[in-house]
């Protein structure tokens, strides 16, 4: 086939696999998701965690020449970036891919759309108690250059304790699963790895967002015991309504709650963003 009929097809498919598979492969974890990666948080010593987040580089070897000052990143070659979240079994629940290469991992986070449920009042509340303190929000596992927010745990810089030295041990090693997402879906496709050669930004994202449906297929397919491979009867306790629904997990004598009930109005929001 001529490149241009290979071109149209390439994004004829990767426009196919958006738009079948998106809602099931890319979407935010619901109820039964979200009591499992708070289980296993819980179990690796996390509680109330559900992922790490991370950004990756991929190099446009195209990048119009007037746009080089702005995708040009700490490489010197023009870079777009994905940011990721993903969970202990490199399943990708959170992609947001387009921002230029020249930001950093802060710059990509304001742009993100990975707390709007947040802020809009509509992600799961959940109750969990560290170290004697009840909390009540989830969290993700950062590297340092992310903001010292709730929603975020970090390593601790230089530990000189041993309790400090072994907290940096197991978060690292934790924090590691979206480097591991990473490299896997770069493995499965190994054209990730090399310059991007498409001209057309949009049909970039395409292809890295359709990658990672497949991505996430492969996973499930791979596993067939993938979407029972916790049986939420176990820990989901209560019957959920139209409004609200909680849950609890029992590990250890703790119990997790959380519910969905939605808060549509401006000072909840900015509530929740401070």
């Amino acid at each position: 086939m001529s490149e241009t009929v290979t071109r149209d097809s390439l994004i004829k498919f990767v426009e196919g696999v958006i738009s079948c598979f998106s809602q099931e492969y890319l979407r935010r974890p619901n109820d039964d998701d979200l009591a499992r990666l708070l289980h296993v948080g819980a179990e690796r010593g996390f509680p109330g965690m559900v992922g790490s987040i991370d950004c990756m580089h991929w190099e446009w070897k195209n990048c119009p020449t007037a746009w080089d000052g702005q995708y040009a990143g700490r490489s010197g070659k023009p870079t777009v970036i994905l940011e990721a979240i993903a969970s202990y079994d490199l399943w990708i629940w959170h992609a947001f891919f387009g921002t230029p290469g020249t930001c950093n991992d802060i710059n990509v986070l304001q742009r993100s759309p990975v707390f709007d449920d947040v802020l809009s009042g509509r992600a799961p509340n959940m109750s969990y108690i560290v170290d004697g303190r009840e909390y009540n929000r989830t969290y993700y596992l950062t590297n340092g250059i992310y903001p010292s927010w709730a929603a975020f745990v970090k390593s601790i810089t230089s530990p000189q304790l041993q309790k400090h030295k072994l907290f940096a041990l197991h978060q690292e090693a934790d924090r590691k699963d979206v480097e591991r997402a990473f490299g896997v879906l770069q493995a499965w496709f190994a054209f990730l790895r090399h310059p991007f050669l498409v001209w057309d930004k949009d049909t970039m994202g395409k292809i890295m967002i359709a990658c990672i449906i497949i991505h996430n297929r492969i996973f499930e397919d791979e596993r067939d015991t993938y979407l029972h491979y916790y049986d939420p009867s176990e820990f989901l306790n209560d019957t959920p309504t139209n409004q609200q629904r909680t849950s609890s997990i029992e590990d250890g004598g703790q119990s997790f709650q959380y519910s969905t009930e939605r808060i549509a109005n401006l000072s909840s929001y900015m509530t929740n963003r401070a």
